[in-house]
């Protein structure tokens, strides 16, 4: 086992791979029983220190002086050589309001409901692509990855395995659409990812494929969810993804 193998696997169970390179890295787990034997006792290792090591604790002095920290302190004005300033910290006063009622406008219709999901959930899958891993359980196993969303979520949406098909599964994470947190299936078609959010009902999908903010965006309904596909595939390949899906077999 070469440095670099240890470098990948303790990135590995720390999360930090992307699912393209955490898929890579699972295969060749699977192939190389040193690697596997190693990942094995690192784990074990980690569980041990959880369970008999004693948790640090902040003494009482040091969350007395964070607290201090953090407590405002309140400042003094010198009303008395200040007099002649009345006028203007009115304007001042009255300037403030004027910008926090803009910037409080601003911002409701940067995060109101009817803003769309599509571009909510191109945003979501944006955030998820810079974050250290855009997945939060890591597996290619759809019988690991739907039960992961169990008691998480009211409701778990379907999870097919397309890996004959060209779209291998990488995992899954929730998202907040709108205030409403789903359920998102992350797929792979090579060095690409797919995002496969679910939302009920209430939220459906409208219409065909369409491009938001250099990404591909396809929807469509099954029962009471709408899912949504986003990822920066060619709108032909995202397409393909989303008619795989729809003809594939759920675990039971």
């Amino acid at each position: 086992m070469t440095e670099n193998d240890r470098l990948l696997l303790n990135a590995y169970i720390d999360g930090e791979l992307d699912p393209a390179h955490a898929l890579e890295f699972e295969q060749r787990l699977a192939g190389n029983g040193p690697l596997a034997d190693e990942r094995a006792r690192i784990e074990a290792l980690r569980g041990a220190m959880r369970e008999r090591l004693p948790r640090a604790t902040a003494s009482p002095e040091l969350r007395r002086r964070i607290a201090a920290l953090a407590r405002p302190r309140p400042f003094a004005i010198d009303w008395g050589a200040r007099r002649g300033l009345g006028a203007k910290w009115g304007a001042m006063a009255a300037s403030i309001a004027v910008a926090f009622a803009v910037g409080s406008a601003a911002t409701y219709l940067a995060i109101r409901p009817d803003r769309g999901e599509p571009e909510l959930l191109v945003s979501s899958h944006m955030r998820a692509l810079m974050a250290t891993q855009p997945v939060e359980v890591v597996s290619t196993d759809r019988h690991t990855v739907k039960p992961w969303f169990n008691g998480k979520l009211p409701q778990s949406p379907r999870v097919i395995d397309l890996a004959a098909q060209g779209f291998p599964l990488a995992g899954g994470r929730i998202d907040v659409i709108g205030l409403t947190p789903a359920p998102t299936l992350v797929y792979r078609a090579r060095q690409h990812v797919i995002s496969l959010t679910a939302l009920p009902g209430s939220l459906r999908a409208r219409g065909a494929i369409r491009p938001i903010d250099g990404y591909n965006v396809v929807e469509w309904t099954d029962g009471s969810l709408a899912y949504w596909a986003v990822s920066d595939l060619a709108a032909p390949e995202l397409e393909n993804f989303a008619k795989a899906f729809r003809a594939g077999e759920a675990e039971p």
